[in-house]
């Protein structure tokens, strides 16, 4: 039987209240109850499935990663921008336009694991306030098969 849904992604940090702080004030999710584990847990609402946070003494990795879609991009960038949390190293040095006319981010929550913010059209976006974007194509030439790939499959 094939999976349905994704239920939750669990990821690890050093001080479960500084990730708090980060993914409730920053992207704005909803603590919700969890059980009681052998060490801190806490786990919060993103839309249908949850993030699951637990503290944890190993460092995070440094590629690996999920995505969030938001409903206001411009503050997430504000906000990232002043923490001095925009992820420049891994994957792109700025926001990025991917060839369906998506726009990806890359973050590091205060933990260090990388987290990337998605929003579904780059033209919708405030150029007074998100300065910086680049085509992905600028740096990493696309395929003709590449260059239909879309990351918002519902739309």
């Amino acid at each position: 039987m094939p999976a349905t849904k994704l239920s939750h992604v669990s990821i690890q940090t050093g001080d479960l209240e500084e990730s708090l702080v980060f993914y409730t004030d920053v992207l704005g999710m909803e603590r919700i109850p969890s059980p009681v584990f052998r060490f801190p847990t806490a786990w919060l609402r993103v839309g249908d499935p949850e993030l699951h946070l637990f503290e944890s003494g190993t460092p995070a990795p440094r590629l690996q990663h999920f995505g969030l879609t938001v409903d206001d991009f411009e503050d997430v960038y504000v906000k990232s921008k002043a923490l001095g949390i925009q992820d420049r190293d891994s994957w792109c040095d700025q926001p990025y336009e991917l060839p369906d006319g998506s726009v990806q981010m890359y973050l590091r929550d205060l933990a260090g694991n990388l987290v990337e913010i998605d929003w579904p059209d780059v033209s919708t976006l405030d150029r007074s306030v998100v300065t910086e974007t680049r085509k992905l194509a600028d740096n990493v030439p696309q395929t003709r098969k590449a260059t239909r790939a879309t990351l918002f499959l519902d739309g």
